[in-house]
Parts: C-alpha cells; structure tokens; sequence
C-alpha cells in the first residue's frame, strides 16, 4: 500500500464526536492509579508501590500521546447492527496522518489501498502544501501549536483529576503474549466532588484496567456507564450499559498504542435515538516524524508517480 491517500482534511460528525467524548473520558480515567488504591493481593508481592506506579503509569501516558503525534496508522472501523453481530454492515478505512497540529483523515478503499491514482496525486499535492505550512515558524503555526498543546494539557489536567475521583482494587494478574498483567477494578469515589462538566462524568462510569507490569503501561481498559449521561448542554445523553473496550500493545520499542477498539453505545441526540456497535482496528504504524521530516516523504511519494498518472 502507498504511503499516503486522498482527502487529507480531518472528517468530523456528530456521530465520531460522541464516540470520540466518551473514549476520551475513559481513557483518562484508565491512565490513573491512585497511589490510595485498595489491593487485593498482598501489597509487598509487588515490585512497584501503588504510588509509584501511579505516578509511571501517567507519565507513560503522556509519553504515548505525544509519539503518537509521529506515527502514521491505519484505521479500520467496522459498524455493527448491535455488539454481538459477527459481521459487519458497513465498513470505512483510513490513513491516519499526524499534520504536527492536528490529525489527517485520508479515506482508502474498503481493502485499504489508495484509490484512483489521480485523485490520490490531487489529494497528495494537498497534503504535502498543508505540511509545509506546518514546517513553516511563522505567527499562524506559532499560534496552532499553541492551541494543540493547550488541548493536551487539558487532557493531561483531565488524566491527573482521576487521581481523586476513583478507587482501585487490585484484583490479580493475567498473562497476554507471554507479559504479566495487572488487573484493577475501577469504582468512583463516594467521597469525591467534581469540579467540572467533565469530571462529574467520572461519577456515572466504573470498570477495568490492565496495566503492563514491567513497563507500567495501559495495555487493556473496559468501561461502561453506570447511570445515563446527559452532553452537550442536555441536548444530548449517552443511556446507561453503553459500553468502551480498547486494546494497546507496544507498536515500536518502548511505544504502546491503540490496536483495538469497540463502542456499543446507545443515546439520544435532538430527540433523536442513536446507536453506535463499531470495532475499529489499527495496524501499520509507521513513524513519519514532525511536518518537516513526513514533507520529505510526502515528497517522494509524489515523485514516484509515474507521468501517466497525473491528473
């Protein structure tokens, strides 16, 4: 499959901004372990300190976002009728491609190769003018990167309230590709009081996270929603028993990213019911760097074009 793809401009919908929220919240709530987590197993069987791997588990976190931002992916997602159907009724692929500000969602074909090739030449001439601009150290990049990183940070502040919001139990260890895992229930805090739209979610969800004991890293989390959630200023709800899964594996040395994930949600937007059943699933990451360095490559993709093929 080629480097790149057409339509290099982000795909947002009503649909992927629910689902996208939702996974969000769960996955800040699974990079927290509270140095004040229930065991248990007996506490001096492990070899990090509740504490401490607290403390890993969220720097790992934040280190994981941040490369994920030089890695290229592709995406599959697959919608299901309900969670349980064993085929799929509607299936989309797409190139994910970090542009150093944001994410580039670069549709291919449903075999997840690139489509006609003077599209894709169009679509590639596009992108590559995008990174430029993005190499570029002008005022307008300046201010973008600085919108990004106070994006981050707010996730990271969002990461770090979970420290308070939530109990968890240590409830054994499992073995996945031959590394020892371990198991924590997760259950909010009775005693807790957010102090802000987001974390009163943290309220009305509960459930399970794998963390990778030799690297302190999230490699497995299950939530589900334990009371109705109601969004974007009630004009929307997320029904109680919607549910997130999302399985990460080390993708380069040191380097743990999504490969899985399944959303079965049901809700209600504008008076309007919604149901969301996807598996989506990444593979072929590929490190493409900052805009300056995927230019280059962008670049030399372009040039192996062969003249026939130009639009």
């Amino acid at each position: 499959m080629a480097l790149l793809s057409v339509n290099h401009r982000p795909v947002a919908t009503s649909r992927g901004a629910s689902r996208r929220g939702f996974a969000v919240l769960l996955l800040a709530v699974a990079a927290a372990i509270p140095g004040r987590a229930q065991s248990a197993l007996d506490p001096t069987s492990l070899p990090v300190q509740a504490s401490d791997r607290f403390a890993q588990v969220i720097t790992q976190q934040k280190k994981s976002e941040a490369e994920l931002d030089q890695f290229s992916r592709v995406q599959r997602i697959e919608s299901r009728k309900t969670g349980g159907d064993p085929s799929a009724i509607d299936t989309r692929v797409l190139l994910l491609f970090p542009s150093g500000v944001g994410l580039s969602r670069l549709p291919l074909t449903a075999e997840g190769k690139t489509p006609d090739s003077a599209v894709y030449r169009a679509e590639l001439e596009k992108l590559e003018k995008y990174l430029a601009w993005a190499a570029q150290d002008g005022e307008p990049q300046r201010e973008a990167y600085t919108k990004a990183e106070r994006k981050r940070k707010e996730r990271f502040e969002l990461i770090e309230a979970t420290h308070q919001a939530f109990t968890f139990t240590l409830e054994g260890k499992e073995t996945r590709a031959g590394r020892t895992l371990l198991r924590y229930n997760m259950a909010p805090r009775k005693d807790y009081k957010p102090n802000s739209r987001m974390t009163t979610l943290f309220t009305k969800v509960r459930g399970t996270i794998w963390i990778d004991e030799q690297s302190s890293q999230l490699a497995k989390v299950e939530g589900e929603v334990t009371e109705d959630i109601s969004l974007a200023l009630f004009l929307a709800r997320v029904n109680k028993g919607s549910h997130f899964m999302q399985e990460r594996y080390e993708i380069a040395p040191g380097v743990w990213e999504p490969t899985f994930e399944q959303y079965d949600f049901d809700g209600r937007k504008y008076f309007m019911s919604f149901s969301i059943h996807e598996r989506t699933f990444y593979t072929d990451y590929k490190r493409v760097g900052p805009p300056r360095e995927s230019l280059q490559l962008v670049r030399a993709e372009l040039s192996k074009l062969a003249p026939e093929n130009k639009p």
